[in-house]
């Protein structure tokens, strides 16, 4: 299968279009077929976690609009949410300008981190400090 030109796309205009197939089989997974996907809620754009993906499960995701990302600690597909019921839907997916990196556009039901808070970035790092940002979900 032809691979699409991640370069070429930066000269086109709004409104251009490309193969889905070539432009999933040309994005940059890492050396186990993976890219990092950072999901974010679609109407607050609060940043609710980075977690992983393989073209399978970037096509289960845009095919069922539940996202579907591969965990790398179990070895097989994470359904977000299929045991905890906090489901994400895609409103939207799109690649950076390098194609290495995905941006989910969700809306996250119930708690996006496995600790139960919202968003898994709660640990705010300055310069002399680590302060926790958010407690768990009751």
């Amino acid at each position: 299968m032809s691979k699409l030109d991640w370069k070429a796309i930066e000269k086109q205009s709004s409104g251009s279009t490309f193969d889905l197939e070539e432009a999933l089989d040309s994005l940059k997974y890492n050396e186990d077929g993976l890219i990092p996907a950072i999901a974010q809620q679609h109407d607050t754009g609060e940043v609710l976690m980075m977690a992983w993906m393989n073209k399978l499960s970037i096509q289960e995701t845009l095919q069922t609009k539940q996202v579907c990302y591969w965990s790398r600690s179990r070895q097989t597909y994470w359904r977000k949410g299929e045991s905890s019921g906090h489901q994400q839907t895609l409103i939207s997916m799109a690649a950076d300008c390098d194609a290495d990196a995905l941006l989910l556009q969700v809306d996250q039901k119930g708690p996006a981190c496995h600790t139960n808070r919202r968003s898994c970035f709660y640990n705010d790092i300055s310069e002399q400090k680590v302060t926790i940002k958010s407690d768990p979900i009751e």
